[in-house]
């Protein structure tokens, strides 16, 4: 096997759950190779580097196996290799995420009737 559609190869991977959530990420531009946007049908191969925006982070790395099939997750790993300045950011990021504080920290239960009619007048805006 030389060549996989890249959509195959991001559900075998598992990055994603199902082809067609794979699909629709490299339809809206999340999915890039070689720094281009690309369509669900693009082969690729071994040594492709790929950009993947993943939920709030995202995933620089190089393809170092082709499957077609989805199998276990041990498996799964040996087909990408993530780069380490991707590792460094994600790792970053999350340390960052967990430090900020909890954004509704300060809510408490329903809003009452005057903040209800306050969050309503600064929508309109």
């Amino acid at each position: 096997m030389d060549k996989v559609r890249i959509d195959k190869w991001l559900w075998a991977a598992r990055f994603y759950k199902t082809r067609s959530l794979a699909t629709d990420a490299i339809n809206r531009g999340k999915v890039r190779v070689a720094g281009d946007a690309v369509k669900p049908a693009k082969e690729i191969k071994i040594g492709d580097a790929l950009h993947l925006q993943h939920g709030d982070h995202a995933i620089d790395c190089i393809v170092m196996g082709l499957s077609d099939i989805r199998r276990g997750a041990p498996e799964a790993k040996l087909l990408f290799e993530e780069t380490a300045a991707s590792q460094a950011k994600r790792e970053a990021a999350t340390v960052q995420k967990k430090l900020a504080p909890e954004p509704a920290a300060q809510l408490h239960g329903r809003p009452t009737k005057r903040q209800r009619r306050d969050l309503d007048s600064a929508k309109e805006y």
